[in-house]
């Protein structure tokens, strides 16, 4: 990230200085004080204009920092352009000047609508095809931060003894500019060392007692997953402000992704099920019964008296998966079929099938020279990867010879 400077043209490097009402020389106390003043008096908590507050506060976050107003005083607004000089949120700006919210409740209803929150933290729970049918509860144990009790929070009994970071000026975040061509700096951004990225330092005899100064303390919970009925892979449980929790800042929330593990018989397709059944060639003739071990332990029998085709696919009404949160309906269960013919038979039961199902239709055989008579075998892998390759009989015999040509000699 780079600082550019004007290739021409007058350096505007005095509007920061009019927004706050004082001089270019004016001192960090100055500008803290001209900061102070109009900050108060333009909060949109107390009825200020908005946009002068952003304004106010953006030249503040300018030249309250040294090597920010070097920038600024040297090229200009525009200097500071592409190394990001008024990333900050204006009302984080003023929480970290005055040490939280002075009107009170952290800033006001305002503030609170936009509080921080601390990372949600997901697990994965695995659960089988039964769980989401029938519905299951079970426990799980996680280790979270709490909000330490004894300090409230603070990482010190006494709080008076809790100092902003004077390295990064309470931001958690150390900012060095470095000249890297003339009228070109760059500026590198680097997690503060002195205060670990808290933007507040602690001596180590104020440290609080239970929490070293952390503000927080681990905890175990349990917390008890109810798996509803017709929940599907993927969808999330959500634990409202059950994980970590930080000073300043909602409670994280712990969210389950369920993760579905396969099932041997059963496929799932939104609130229908999917099995494939194998049944014989006699069975598909004259039809069958058979019985599924269901997802909630009953026994379901299916009874056919129809004509079963290879890939028939029939339908069984409301043995699907219950719908969520509506389990009193369900999906369908699709049933495919696949016929296990017979590997051979003989000549006494293929008689007795021609008998049943009428003689074989009769073919004329044409006679002729140009007749010929082929052989059918199983068809097997190689079969498709050699007629890719597309060889011949030229190819071969010049394979045989090693790949060598033999020329005739001219006399």
């Amino acid at each position: 990230m780079s600082f550019r400077g004007r290739r021409s043209g007058p350096v505007n490097n005095t509007k920061f200085y009019k927004v706050l009402g004082i001089e270019r020389d004016a001192t960090d106390v100055e500008i803290k004080k001209a900061y102070k003043k109009l900050a108060i008096k333009l909060h949109p908590d107390k009825g200020g204009d908005e946009e002068k507050f952003k304004e106010v506060t953006h030249a503040f976050e300018i030249l309250s920092d040294p090597q920010k107003r070097e920038v600024y005083d040297q090229l200009g607004e525009e200097g500071l352009q592409d190394g990001g000089g008024g990333g900050m949120d204006p009302h984080d700006i003023f929480d970290a000047f005055f040490g939280g919210g002075i009107f009170g409740g952290g800033g006001g209803a305002r503030r609170g609508q936009r509080q921080a929150k601390a990372p949600d933290v997901q697990h994965v729970l695995k659960v089988k095809l039964e769980d989401l049918y029938k519905g299951k509860t079970t426990k799980l144990a996680i280790t979270r931060n709490r909000i330490c009790t004894k300090c409230q929070g603070n990482g010190a009994i006494d709080t008076s003894k809790v100092s902003t970071c004077s390295d990064c000026r309470g931001t958690g975040i150390r900012t060095q500019l470095r000249q890297i061509a003339p009228g070109m700096v760059q500026q590198l951004q680097s997690h503060c060392t002195t205060c670990n990225g808290t933007g507040e330092v602690i001596p180590p005899s104020a440290r609080c007692g239970k929490c070293s100064g952390e503000k927080v303390v681990q905890e175990r919970k349990v917390l008890e997953v109810y798996v509803e009925p017709g929940m599907e892979h993927g969808q999330k449980i959500t634990f409202t402000g059950e994980a970590h929790e930080e000073p300043g800042a909602l409670a994280g929330d712990v969210i389950m992704v369920l993760k579905q593990e396969e099932h041997d018989v059963f496929e799932r397709k939104s609130a229908n099920l999917i099995m494939e059944k194998s049944i014989t060639l006699l069975e598909a003739l004259n039809g069958f019964q058979f019985v599924i071990d269901h997802l909630d332990d009953r026994k379901v029998v299916i009874t056919s008296t129809d004509v079963i085709k290879p890939d028939d696919l029939k339908s069984v009404p409301d043995e699907g998966m219950p719908h969520y949160r509506n389990t009193y309906e369900k999906g369908y269960l699709f049933i495919r079929f696949k016929i296990e013919f017979p590997v051979s038979l003989n000549p006494h039961q293929k008689g007795a099938l021609e008998n049943v199902l009428g003689p074989r239709p009769a073919v004329k055989i044409p006679i002729g020279d140009n007749v010929d008579e082929a052989k059918m075998i199983d068809f097997q892998k190689g079969h498709a990867e050699q007629q890719r390759r597309g060889g011949n009989a030229y190819d071969e015999d010049e394979d045989m010879d090693g790949g060598r040509r033999v020329e005739c000699a001219h006399q």
